[in-house]
């Protein structure tokens, strides 16, 4: 009975129109109503606990900063500081992007501004010196999820705010499966570029090491920003609202000096993270009022208690989780996804003796194979508008597809060496 109000109330309810958010509530007042007495308001007291959380305090400062660094015009130094390093290597600037993506994603902490900031940039850029548009846009694509997984990561933020995880754990346990998913993109690259040299041509001109390191300078205020924002959470100096907090101020500091940032430009900033907050703490209300109700009723308690009847082992529940993501990833955006489900996903999962910081990491990943797979793929959207639909949805979707299955292998890789994952969070806290 409770399974067919869950499902049939969030069909009922998603059908008419109304917002994610209110049919996650609407069901989970639903199911207090009638399987816990009327005991609604117990809602309340939920909604509260998570909102009064200084820790979500820090999810609107941190899309305040990635949304003045996506307006502020940094990526294009950042570029052209990067472009010299890979211009002998077979794939020349479609690296750049990877690493340009790796750079911005440790300050934005979302995946579509850090596709969006570097495609505005590299797309006009390497489809006039006649690199292949598919093999950009992939690039773009694939590259930009590397926002939700390199710290700050808002992924991060939402999950150790609903979960009452270390956001610093969580932060330090993405720096090492970020860079290596970004090494092997890389690395696909590479070999891609081998088999087919005419994806990237070879840019003619030459550089001495000095010249190129030279070109470095130019990022040295964005690495400062990287290294007071990050460097103070895991170092436990600032909190993650603190650190966020300072993070705004030296953005806009530096990006009114370094970059092109203005008043105008800013009030847009402001303008767009209370709408993007806004619509992310609507979703966390009402998963907060569903993931009570679910609570209350003691529903993860009994699927673990079925997982353990059934026979099915640790990595087949595993493996049936993924699945379901990558599923349901098809038809929600990440975020909204992990909010939904990690009521149930995560009880379950810390049942099964899995590292809840490990959780943190490997949601993540799957959330991000989201960001690219049609049809409500965030960042294919995104990038086809870019390319002023010279590429179609459907030829970036094809395009990234090598790039989810790296990151489907890098859970592999996690499963069997977890850790890569808790390595520095165990060295540092």
């Amino acid at each position: 009975m409770f399974w067919t109000t869950l499902i049939g109330g969030l069909i009922a309810t998603a059908s008419t129109g109304v917002a994610l958010g209110a049919a996650l509530g609407l069901t989970g007042l639903i199911i207090l109503y009638f399987f816990s007495n009327g005991a609604t308001s117990l809602a309340v007291d939920a909604i509260w606990s998570v909102f009064n959380s200084f820790t979500l305090s820090a999810v609107p400062m941190f899309i305040l900063l990635g949304e003045i660094l996506l307006r502020s015009g940094i990526s294009e130094k950042a570029y052209s500081a990067f472009s010299p390093l890979f211009r002998r290597v077979p794939g020349g600037l479609l690296h750049t992007n990877i690493a340009v993506c790796t750079l911005f994603g440790a300050v934005s902490g979302s995946s579509l501004s850090t596709a969006a900031a570097v495609g505005s940039v590299a797309y006009p850029e390497m489809s006039k010196r006649g690199y292949d548009k598919d093999t950009v846009v992939g690039s773009l694509a694939g590259g930009g999820t590397l926002g939700l997984l390199i710290p700050p990561s808002l992924s991060f933020l939402i999950f150790g705010a609903l979960t009452e995880t270390s956001i610093g754990r969580l932060f330090a346990a993405g720096i090492i499966p970020g860079l290596l998913v970004g090494a092997l993109f890389m690395l696909y690259l590479l070999v891609k570029c081998l088999r087919n040299p005419a994806i990237a041509p070879r840019d003619p001109g030459t550089g001495s090491l000095m010249q190129t390191l030279a070109g470095f300078k130019q990022i040295w205020p964005l690495l400062a920003l990287i290294f007071a924002v990050i460097g103070s959470i895991v170092g436990g100096l600032a909190t993650p609202t603190e650190a966020a907090g300072v993070g705004v101020v030296l953005a806009i500091f530096i990006c009114s000096i370094w970059g092109d940032l203005t008043f105008r430009k800013l009030i847009e900033a402001i303008y767009q993270s209370v709408l993007l907050f806004s619509a992310v703490g609507f979703l966390v209300l009402g998963a907060t009022i569903l993931a009570q109700s679910v609570s209350i009723l003691g529903i993860p308690q009994q699927i673990l208690g079925a997982v353990a009847e059934s026979g099915l082992g640790t990595y087949i529940v595993l493996l049936i989780v993924v699945l379901i993501y990558l599923i349901l990833g098809c038809f929600f955006d990440g975020l909204s996804l992990m909010i939904m489900t990690l009521p149930v996903v995560f009880p379950l999962l810390t049942g099964l003796g899995f590292d809840p910081i490990w959780i943190g990491v490997v949601i993540t990943i799957v959330i991000e194979i989201g960001q690219v797979t049609p049809p409500v793929g965030l960042n294919l959207s995104v990038l086809t508008a870019l390319t002023k639909n010279e590429v179609s949805l459907g030829r970036v979707a094809t395009a990234t597809v090598p790039y989810w299955i790296i990151h489907l292998f890098m859970i592999f890789i996690l499963t069997l060496f977890p850790v890569l994952a808790l390595y520095l969070p165990n060295l540092l806290f």
